[in-house]
């Protein structure tokens, strides 16, 4: 069983978390898709047939959420940026995250293909809220931008971590399972080091931080029920 997030975010100061991730991800997982060897391997190119009604609904599920919330996340950075982009450390430190999702976003959408997974009708509705969301944090200041970034990875990997524990309980022996769950591992630490940076860059310091992280995190959770049903 996955420790919580919170006591996993503990154990380890963040530059240590980040040299264990990375020693633990070379090669990476989403290599398979972002650098293929075999296109026509099965564990990239197929989808399990021998699930659960219940177990294919929840790999749809996931699928549809991971890629909305890229799509979301890629659009907060494009809307800090637009408002933060004339302080260079800043905009540099937000376009490296934000080229980060786009990786994400690109595996995901590979994903979704592969497993034949409609995406989320909100998918317009994800981009203006994403966008709004990173300008609206960035007119706040440099430390709420942090703050929204803060809050939003909280959900995301709480969210990751809630449905490798899903997976877990999936009755196949199909290898794209196994390497979506690596994929998924290797995002939610990349996710996490997103949020130790914006705590390295003072989050924290925001006006009203906690209710920010709040009204950001709570937003999340709804975003991700919708995703869900839609």
């Amino acid at each position: 069983m996955l420790p919580s997030l919170a006591i996993r975010r503990s154990i380890f100061s963040p530059t240590l978390r980040r040299s264990l991730a990375t020693a633990s991800r070379t090669p990476l997982s989403s290599d398979a898709y972002t650098k293929p060897v075999n296109p026509n391997e099965p564990a990239i190119s197929s989808t399990p047939q021998d699930v659960t009604p219940e177990q294919r609904e929840a790999l749809e599920a996931a699928l549809r959420i991971d890629q909305a919330g890229e799509v979301a996340a890629n659009y907060i950075y494009m809307g800090q940026m637009a408002i933060l982009s004339r302080d260079r450390k800043t905009k540099e430190l937000l376009q490296e995250m934000k080229d980060q999702e786009q990786k994400h976003l690109d595996v995901m959408n590979k994903l979704q293909a592969q497993h034949d997974v409609r995406p989320t009708v909100l998918w317009e509705v994800a981009k203006v809220a994403g966008f709004g969301l990173g300008a609206v944090t960035a007119l706040m200041g440099r430390e709420a931008a942090m703050a929204c970034t803060e809050a939003v990875e909280t959900v995301i990997g709480e969210h990751y971590d809630d449905q490798l524990k899903e997976m877990d309980q999936f009755s196949t022996s199909h290898p794209s399972i196994p390497l979506l769950k690596e994929v998924i591992k290797e995002f939610r630490d990349d996710e996490l080091e997103h949020l130790d940076t914006a705590v390295q860059n003072y989050s924290q310091r925001a006006p009203a931080h906690a209710l920010l992280s709040t009204v950001i995190g709570g937003g999340c959770k709804i975003a991700i029920e919708l995703c869900r049903r839609f």
